[in-house]
């Protein structure tokens, strides 16, 4: 899912005037957040500093606006069934209030965007797409409901421009949920499920004094944490409760700075960096995502867009691996520096690195890279070229943090 690809220039308020602004853009403001041009919105970079707010969502707990992120809802008798001919996953098996993690991809195998898909209802999905894709994947969805999914009934409908979504996120993420005020299952709700009890990659209709919400137990941080969708006019509201709820158990503002680098130590992809048209579900070791056994209602295999192409991908050799990477020295890699052979002057280049920062938590350098697969085992040994200095660097397993169970 989507992060910033590397740190942005802070702005103030309305220095671009043609970036849209999210609705919980005054609280940003009043909160004294640095804002950034980021997908063709004004975003909080962060409120106070990087590193306090990345403690805070291991520690205690962090609040995010990820308003400018996609929501596209499929509907009708055949979504399901449209879902799983337009991307890899098996979107008909996903149960009623499940979340399945999985993309969309060319006929190539390239990647156009990964995804959530939340199943709301038996003939309701709310796709969400990463803001910088959010129009491709509308269009793709739309140009294949007419395509592969023709004749099948079901509708597409942006629902983007009216949804808001705030995720608390953090070991204390369940006490400040407990806490919000007004919080009650909607009407439609099991009667069996709370938020304690909600499973992870589940989600959950309620209300919060009187307006519905959809809370799912999903994130981007590697921490435990609910995100909420609700109408965009209800947000400021939830956001300021939210806060308030969490008081009492060291809950923080965080900007998007800090949701990349919980996303980098949790080893999650970035699009963009790790994930593009010219990578495939497998060159990221995701391939667990693509449903090549999924059939239909007949029993024949699911003709998927880009089924033929990962189907051959999945039993072939890889020309390159994405690989975790642990800093050795003080620098960190970043996005686009050259993995080395060795800290040799005339060491070979044998891959790239596509994400790299300092972990606040782990104390060192941490990165991904893709690398060929001969240098692509645990503990082997390289050097990535920082500013033209090789920094020496051992690959590790992904991901690079695990939070407690």
């Amino acid at each position: 899912m989507t992060g910033p690809a590397s740190p942005a220039t802070p702005t103030t308020p309305g220095d671009d005037m043609t970036d849209r602004r999210s609705p919980l853009h005054d609280e940003h403001v009043a909160l004294g957040a640095a804002l950034t041009s980021f997908a063709g919105w004004q975003m909080p970079l962060r409120y106070t500093s990087d590193l306090a707010e990345h403690t805070a969502v291991r520690t205690a707990a962090g609040l995010f606006d990820l308003s400018h992120m996609g929501e596209i809802e499929v509907t009708g008798p055949d979504a399901g069934a449209f879902l799983d001919r337009a991307l890899v996953g098996d979107l008909t098996g996903l149960r009623v209030l499940g979340a399945r993690y999985t993309m969309v991809v060319q006929e190539d195998g390239g990647v156009v965007d990964d995804l959530v898909v939340y199943r709301t209802g038996e003939r309701t999905y709310l796709v969400v797409a990463n803001a910088s894709n959010h129009e491709v994947v509308l269009a793709e969805l739309r140009e294949r409901a007419v395509g592969v999914g023709a004749g099948l009934d079901v509708e597409v409908v942006d629902r983007s421009q009216a949804t808001a979504l705030v995720a608390v996120q953090g070991p204390h993420a369940l006490a400040v949920v407990e806490a919000l005020p007004g919080l009650a299952p909607a009407p439609d709700a099991p009667a069996d499920v709370t938020p304690a009890t909600l499973r992870y990659y589940a989600c959950l209709p309620m209300v919060v004094d009187g307006t519905p919400v959809l809370v799912a137990r999903t994130g981007y941080t590697g921490e435990d944490g609910f995100e909420f969708f609700l109408d965009a006019a209800a947000a400021p509201a939830l956001w300021r409760a939210l806060l308030a709820a969490g008081a009492d158990h060291g809950i923080v503002p965080a900007g998007l700075s800090a949701r990349d680098s919980l996303r980098l130590e949790a080893g999650m992809p970035l699009y963009g960096n790790e994930l593009d048209r010219t990578t495939t579900p497998h060159d990221a070791g995701l391939g667990r995502v693509v449903r090549l056994d999924k059939v239909d209602a007949a029993g024949e295999p699911v003709p998927f867009v880009g089924r033929d192409a990962l189907a051959a991908r999945a039993t072939s050799q890889p020309a390159r691996v994405l690989v975790g990477l642990q800093g050795l020295g003080r620098r960190a890699a970043r996005h686009g520096y050259a993995v080395l052979a060795s800290d040799a002057p005339d060491a070979a280049t044998v891959g790239t690195v596509t994400s790299g920062a300092p972990s606040p938590t782990l104390g060192h350098p941490v990165a991904m890279a893709y690398v060929t697969p001969e240098v692509s085992a645990e503990g082997t040994e390289l050097a990535v070229d920082v500013r033209g200095r090789r920094e020496p660097v051992r690959v590790v397993p992904l991901p690079f943090y695990r939070r407690p169970r």
